[in-house]
């Protein structure tokens, strides 16, 4: 079903809507994968933990949100001469098809990943072939 994947799950919004300075914006990698029983988002984040994210459903608009403050406090062995992590803000939202069941969706983060899992509804799950007697 490339057309319904590509319907969906490729429209989602990098833009903040709020305005603000986008470099202290950092988006994450994702993947979405889709099987016979529903879809798999990974989120690369690695550096944040699970009380680090925000994950909204509203209609079926799913949105992944995430806001870590870097502070700027001296090392207690020296100073940096060099800083290459970055820890800002992103949000990114997915329009999930009409097959998925929003009121089963689970998240679980795990070495740096974030899983969300979002089964497909029993009625729009690929049914086994069948053989039909003639009566």
């Amino acid at each position: 079903m490339p057309s319904l994947w590509n319907e969906f799950f490729n429209r989602d919004d990098y833009s903040t809507g709020l305005g603000e300075d986008q470099s202290s914006y950092s988006m994450p990698a994702v993947n979405v994968l889709e099987d016979n029983d529903g879809f798999q988002i990974q989120v690369a984040a690695p550096g944040l933990g699970k009380k680090d994210f925000k994950i909204d459903l509203d209609n079926n608009l799913l949105t992944i949100s995430s806001e870590k403050t870097f502070t700027d406090k001296e090392e207690k062995e020296g100073r940096f001469m060099r800083r290459e992590f970055v820890y800002g803000k992103f949000k990114r939202s997915f329009s999930l098809p009409e097959s998925a069941d929003g009121e089963k969706i689970n998240a679980s983060y795990q070495d740096g990943v974030l899983h969300i899992s979002i089964p497909k509804k029993e009625e729009a799950k690929p049914k086994p072939p069948r053989q039909i007697t003639i009566s």
